[in-house]
């Protein structure tokens, strides 16, 4: 805008720019600041996917916390990804970001759709704690863990968060929780149908085959 203001020979710097913008409730669309707060030391574990070979539904769950702009203010939402068919196994809305919320979440999950072997996770307070450590270790369920400060380690959620975001959540702004959890609600089941440009399937298609051969 700066640039074009300036060729039709208004003298004009970034900073008015920015101010006016912000007055008309104008924003661009861009990923906010990382939410992860490092928890305890103790409770950290190591990654486990360099280099394994996803073959399987629920052999791979991968999760992460992000933050939802609203018309008025803003809300997080967790999900828990199926690596291997992309399938979204379980997601939850809230006005915060503690762990009981998110490990409700996955027990959700798990009562619906069987355990992961592994659980991969950021180095969050939510996940480093004696509260979800010990409830995936009494479902024998391996902890893995992205290094710190490397959000490629959780690539398939993040692939995720970007087609949320962009395709709905940017374009929609909710005013309120329900219409955002309705929204939210259409988009994933619209995103389960949807063929991925990898696999060349739908998630829903790939879980289901991939469940069915190995209980066969």
């Amino acid at each position: 805008m700066v640039y074009y203001l300036r060729e039709q020979g208004y003298p004009i710097g970034h900073k008015r720019i920015r101010r006016l913008f912000s007055i008309m409730g104008r924003q661009t669309i861009y990923r906010k600041k990382n939410l992860t707060k490092l928890g305890l030391r103790a409770f950290i574990k190591p990654y486990l996917l360099r280099n394994l070979d996803i073959t399987r539904a629920n052999q791979v769950w991968c999760t992460d916390i992000t933050y939802i702009p609203m018309a008025k203010g803003f809300m997080y939402m967790t999900a828990f990804i199926d690596v291997y068919s992309r399938k979204i196994m379980g997601w939850g809305i809230s006005n915060s970001m503690s762990k009981q919320w998110c490990l409700g979440v996955l027990k959700s999950a798990i009562e619906r759709n069987g355990k992961p072997e592994i659980l991969n996770s950021d180095q969050g307070s939510q996940y480093t704690s004696a509260t979800w450590t010990q409830y995936l270790e009494k479902e024998e369920i391996k902890i893995s863990m992205d290094g710190k400060g490397r959000a490629t380690d959780n690539a398939w959620i993040e692939r995720f968060w970007k087609s949320l975001k962009y395709d709905y959540i940017f374009l929609n702004p909710c005013d309120n929780g329900f219409e955002l959890f309705e929204g939210v609600q259409n988009h994933i089941e619209y995103y389960h149908q949807k063929t991925h440009h990898t696999t060349k399937q739908t998630p829903n298609k790939m879980y289901d085959q991939s469940i069915k051969k190995n209980a066969a």
